[in-house]
């Protein structure tokens, strides 16, 4: 019963949310740059072990596009432009979620409104939800804690970089396991 709550690789996609060079400004620093290091490690690893990607922008011509270092993880893919703040709510998204992987890992920001909508719609998609929450972000630390706790209470799996990473490796071997391991140090 437990493994229901692993996520794996062959049935994970990557979903990073609005992680914009203008919303960026906002954050608290020291947590933004540790989500954009955790983010770092997430689209590294998806990359190694074939998770596909998607990268939405909230209005990107207000809050401008995605922070420059994560993008450039990710050269190959386009981000979503999007105004509803539920990523489901944007066809084209909905398009690129791909219907063979039943679970969907968040990131991004802002936790209380773009992830949290999302997830909540994901949910009701019948896609499994496992947020990073070392890997959200909100301008207010009450806020991103009180959207965990919405997200857990609705049925999202809340987990962090290092479990989802090692969760999608599953064993500690092959070129994969040391190419992740050297990011984790």
């Amino acid at each position: 019963m437990a493994s229901n709550y692993l996520s794996k690789a062959g049935l994970s996609q990557l979903i990073m949310i609005d992680m914009q060079e203008r919303l960026a400004t906002v954050m608290p620093q020291p947590a933004l740059q540790a989500s954009i290091n955790n983010l770092s490690i997430l689209v590294q690893a998806a990359q190694l072990l074939a998770v596909p990607s998607i990268v939405t922008e909230q209005y990107p011509k207000g809050l401008g596009h995605t922070v420059a270092a994560l993008l450039a993880l990710m050269p190959s893919t386009a981000p979503v432009e999007k105004i509803a703040f539920s990523c489901m709510a944007e066809p084209k998204f909905s398009r690129q979620l791909t219907r063979d992987r039943s679970q969907v890992i968040l990131t991004g920001m802002e936790a209380h409104i773009c992830v949290l909508q999302s997830a909540l719609d994901l949910l009701a998609a019948d896609k499994q939800v496992f947020v990073v929450e070392d890997a959200i972000i909100s301008r207010n630390a009450a806020n991103k804690a009180n959207a965990i706790a919405r997200m857990r209470d609705a049925g999202c799996i809340i987990s962090n970089t290092e479990s989802i990473v090692f969760e999608w490796l599953a064993r500690a071997e092959g070129d994969a396991f040391k190419a992740i391991s050297k990011l984790i140090r």
